[in-house]
């Protein structure tokens, strides 16, 4: 029986949240806490949790394509998932709900679905929840996160719905950080030397 080359193998991040550093000259990531929603050795796939889309509701997203709302949820912001793709939506949400498509369980208290079903079930009332509607993602090519990670661009932590549906997104950072016992005023931007 062969052993399997471990050296090569990914250790799956699929999950877990990325934390972006101080510094990391992205401004696009700046302050940026990003759920993995797929990690293996062909790259990864992440949504940006914690920024919106500028003037974007929920609303203006509905009547771009022609599905009719109910009640209030048009003013619900539309959050930002990346820089990838930036007119392709997405679906965080809590897993009382199941598309009839294709529904991914990222946590388990965090799914994903990508089809417009769950947005004609949310202006219905009858999606998810919880959730968040974002557009757009952040990818990477096989082992370029592995090494934004090894040059210290990104603190991994685990995923928590709680802290993608619940904390207002000024606030996820830093909690991200405290999750893993990180305070964000310890950290700098500046390199140092002794």
């Amino acid at each position: 029986m062969a052993k399997a080359d471990r050296s090569t193998a990914t250790t799956s991040l699929t999950g877990k949240m990325l934390i972006a550093m101080p510094g990391m000259g992205d401004p696009r990531f700046e302050h940026s806490v990003v759920l993995l929603c797929e990690h293996s050795d062909e790259g990864a796939m992440g949504l940006i949790v914690n920024k919106t889309v500028g003037d974007v509701s929920l609303g203006d997203l509905m009547e771009n394509l022609s599905i009719d709302m109910r009640g209030d949820i048009g003013k619900q912001s539309v959050h930002f998932g990346g820089p990838v793709e930036t007119g392709r939506g997405f679906v965080l949400h809590s897993p009382d709900y199941a598309s009839v498509v294709t529904t991914l369980q990222v946590t388990d208290g965090i799914h994903m679905t990508a089809t417009l079903d769950v947005l004609e079930e949310i202006a219905r009332g009858q999606g998810p929840a919880r959730r968040l509607v974002l557009l757009g993602y952040a990818g990477w090519g096989p082992g370029q996160l592995e090494g934004e990670i090894a040059r210290n661009g990104w603190l991994v932590c685990d995923a928590s719905a709680t802290l993608v549906f619940d904390k207002p997104d000024a606030e996820k950072w830093e909690a991200a950080l405290a999750s893993i016992g990180v305070p964000a005023l310890m950290l700098s931007s500046e390199g140092g030397r002794a």
